[in-house]
């Protein structure tokens, strides 16, 4: 809790303080895992990976060194149009349903901290820089617990760890960046709406969970893209029921080790009885002698 005063300027008593985070309505901007405007760009090199759709109006998507996508790409169609139409009217609309702020961020965090849900802000030019720092996310057990963080400038990660604590959801994690995000070997959950006049994204390594909607471009070297909210709002397996998947593919994994072990317990019961019936015939062989 200390660290958290530390870190965080909370405001003073008031309508501001301890807004409650209302997520943005992301419209058709939502079934897609990264979305870009002037071009979208995947180097792999050797490995990367977007589990999602891609978008891209009016620039192009260019892979490089086989970029596995798993999903559609959409470059310069009605859809990609419509979602970066989209994502401008939900950037908008959410900086006003989020007009309060729970607290406000420092520049650069000195050290990892914890926020429980709500709205959290960095104004100015500086942006907002993590290096080598965890944000965890307590929901308190809450799994419709709603983060909001408004940037008016830029976002800067490296060696940046999002933890989920307690039941919260990297869907339901927004991002407003004003201008530009970068992010390094950094390990990102949650939607990036980058809605400012630029809104550019660029990444190297890691590993990002949720959905990067840039209203600039995308570039991205040997990414691990994992776009679950953008599968969910198609009508897939969202957040939670990939874990509940994933539980029930290690429920199914033990079954399998108690049949095994079962199967194995049969055939050294099946062994001992064959031994048994070896030391009878031996004793009658011995009697008729």
């Amino acid at each position: 809790m200390k660290k958290v005063l530390m870190l965080i300027c909370m405001l003073s008593t008031g309508s501001l303080a301890w807004a409650q985070a209302t997520a943005p309505t992301l419209g058709s901007a939502a079934t897609f895992a990264v979305l870009g405007s002037s071009n979208v760009t995947c180097t792999a090199s050797p490995n990367g990976i977007i589990s999602g759709d891609v978008g891209v109006s009016p620039g192009v998507f260019t892979n490089t060194t086989g970029c596995i996508v798993v999903g559609t790409v959409h470059q310069s169609d009605s859809a990609a149009i419509n979602a970066l139409t989209a994502l401008n009217t939900a950037y908008q609309n959410a900086l006003v349903a989020n007009s309060g702020c729970t607290g406000s961020l420092a520049a650069a965090p000195p050290v990892s901290f914890t926020l429980g849900p709500g709205v959290y802000c960095n104004t100015g030019a500086a942006g907002l820089t993590f290096t080598t720092i965890t944000l965890t996310l307590d929901a308190a057990g809450n799994a419709n617990a709603v983060w909001v963080f408004k940037i008016d400038a830029s976002l800067t990660g490296t060696g940046f760890q999002v933890v989920m604590a307690n039941g919260a959801q990297p869907c339901n994690v927004y991002w407003l960046v004003g201008t530009d995000s970068t992010l390094t070997t950094s390990t990102f959950q949650g939607n990036i709406l980058g809605g400012g006049p630029t809104g550019s994204f660029t990444s190297t390594d890691g590993t990002l969970i949720g959905r990067v909607l840039a209203n600039g471009a995308v570039t991205m070297t040997r990414p691990n893209v994992h776009g679950t909210c953008a599968l969910a709002a198609q009508g897939g397996a969202g957040c939670e029921a990939n874990e509940k998947d994933h539980d029930k593919d290690r429920d199914k994994d033990k079954d399998k080790d108690k049949d095994r072990d079962h199967d194995k317990g049969r055939d050294k019961d099946k062994d001992k009885d064959k031994d048994k019936d070896k030391d009878n015939d031996k004793d009658q062989e011995h009697r008729d002698l």
